[in-house]
C-alpha cells in the first residue's frame, strides 16, 4: 500500500488519492489488517496510556468521575480476533504507613459492655478506597469515635492473592475488617448478614444492628436520635417493601425461580443499603442459623423479611417501621442514608455536614 501512496486513481469524474484511502496504514498507524500485535493498556495518576508493540501510542484522561480504582475491566471491540489477554497489578490500598492521620481512622477500642449500634457494612476486596472514604467521613462521626456504635467491614476472599494479602495489611492498619471463610459471590451474602447477627449479640454485643454496604453514606447522628422514638424490640426500621413480588424475568438480577420462592408475594422487607433490627430480633436468627432451621435466600434483604415473618410467628410482636429518607437509589436534602455514592461524593456529603451542618446532596 506504501508503494501506491501517491498514484491517482480515477472513479468516474472524481480524482482520488490512494494516500487518502490508505492513511490508516501510515508510519503512524501501528495497526495492519493480518498482522498479530501486542498491545498494552495502563492506568496512571492521570490517565490511561496504551503501548502496542513496545511503542507507547496514546494517552487519554479518564472520563469524569471515574477513579483509577474503579476499573475493574476492559471491553475489547472492533474488527480483529483476540488470541489471549492477561491482567496484572489489580487496584491496591493506600500505603497505610505513610497516611499521617491513620490512627483517627483506626478503629476505636471498645469498652462499653454493650453497644447502642453496631453497624456491619458490606463490602469486597477490591473496594479499598470506597472503605478509605467511609473510614475518612461518616465513620468519624462522635458516637462512633466516643466507641458507642462500631463499624465493621464483612468481606469475603477474593481469588486473587494479592489482594486478599493487601486486605490483610489493611485489616491490621485499621481493625475494622471482619473476614468471611469464603470467596466474595453474590448467591453468599446472605451469610454475611448473619454474620453481622452473630457480631452484634455474641462478640460486640449491641442494642441494635444496622446493615449497610460501602458505597452508602450513613448520617450516624440521625439514626442514633431517630431510634430514640422507636420500639427496643421486635423492631425493623429503614425503606421498607410491604407490598413486593418476586422477579420472574431469568435475565433478571433478581431472577428468583418457583422452586426458590412459591409464593406470588414477600413478606415485609427493608431495603438492603440500610435497615436497623433490634438485638431481639438478631439473637432469633442468629439461633435459627445455629439450629440449621434459617431459610436461606440469595437476596439478602429479603432474606431478613422471610426470617422477621418467621420471628412473628413464633408469636413475638414486629415493629415495621418505614421511613423514606433512607434513600436506596441516589441521594436527596436532609437524607438519613444516600446510596450509591462514590468515594469522591462521600468524601463530598462529609464536608458539606461539616460547613453547612445541613445534609445536602453533592452534584
Amino acid at each position: 500500500m506504501e508503494e501506491n501512496q501517491n498514484v491517482s486513481v480515477s472513479s468516474g469524474d472524481a480524482s482520488t488519492n490512494a494516500s487518502q484511502e490508505s492513511s490508516h496504514a501510515s508510519a503512524n498507524f501501528p495497526f495492519v489488517e493480518g498482522n498479530p500485535f501486542t498491545a498494552t493498556l495502563w492506568v496512571g495518576l492521570e490517565g490511561f496510556h496504551m503501548t502496542v508493540n513496545g511503542r507507547h501510542e496514546t494517552s487519554f484522561a479518564y472520563r469524569e468521575k471515574l477513579e483509577p480504582w474503579s476499573v475493574s475491566g476492559v471491553k475489547v471491540v472492533g474488527g480483529l480476533d483476540l488470541l489471549s489477554a492477561f491482567a496484572k497489578g489489580l487496584p491496591v490500598p493506600e500505603d497505610h504507613d505513610l497516611i499521617v492521620n491513620s490512627k483517627i481512622l483506626k478503629a476505636p477500642v471498645i469498652t462499653r459492655k454493650r453497644l447502642v449500634m453496631l453497624v456491619g457494612v458490606f463490602s469486597t476486596g477490591n473496594n479499598f478506597e470506597r472503605r478509605m472514604a467511609l473510614r475518612r467521613s461518616w465513620m468519624q462521626f462522635e458516637a462512633v469515635r466516643s466507641g458507642d456504635v462500631a463499624v465493621r467491614f464483612f468481606i469475603g476472599l477474593n481469588k486473587n492473592l494479592q489482594v486478599n494479602f493487601e486486605l490483610w495489611k489493611e485489616a491490621q492498619a485499621y481493625g475494622d475488617i471482619q473476614f468471611m471463610p469464603f470467596v466474595d459471590y453474590y448467591s453468599l451474602i446472605s451469610l454475611k448478614t448473619i454474620a453481622i447477627c452473630i457480631m452484634g449479640t455474641k462478640i460486640l454485643p449491641a442494642k441494635y444492628i444496622m446493615k449497610t454496604d460501602d458505597d452508602a453514606f450513613v448520617r450516624i447522628d440521625e439514626v442514633l436520635s431517630s431510634l430514640k422514638e422507636k420500639p427496643s424490640n421486635g423492631l425493623l426500621y429503614g425503606l421498607i417493601e410491604f407490598d413486593s413480588s418476586p422477579h420472574r424475568e431469568k435475565d433478571s438480577k433478581w431472577y428468583i425461580s418457583d422452586e426458590e420462592w412459591p409464593h406470588s408475594s414477600y413478606p415485609p422487607w427493608a431495603h438492603g443499603p440500610g435497615y436497623i433490627l433490634s438485638r431481639d430480633v438478631a439473637k432469633f436468627i442468629v439461633q435459627g442459623h445455629k439450629e440449621r432451621e434459617l431459610k436461606l435466600f440469595k437476596l439478602e434483604d429479603v432474606a431478613m423479611g422471610i426470617w422477621i415473618e418467621e420471628f412473628k410467628r413464633s408469636g413475638r410482636e414486629v415493629h415495621y417501621i418505614t421511613n423514606d429518607r433512607f434513600y436506596n437509589a441516589g441521594c436527596e436534602s436532609n437524607y438519613i442514608l444516600a446510596h450509591y455514592q462514590g468515594p469522591r461524593m462521600v468524601l463530598c456529603l462529609w464536608e458539606k455536614l461539616q460547613k453547612e451542618h445541613q445534609a445536602y446532596c453533592c452534584e
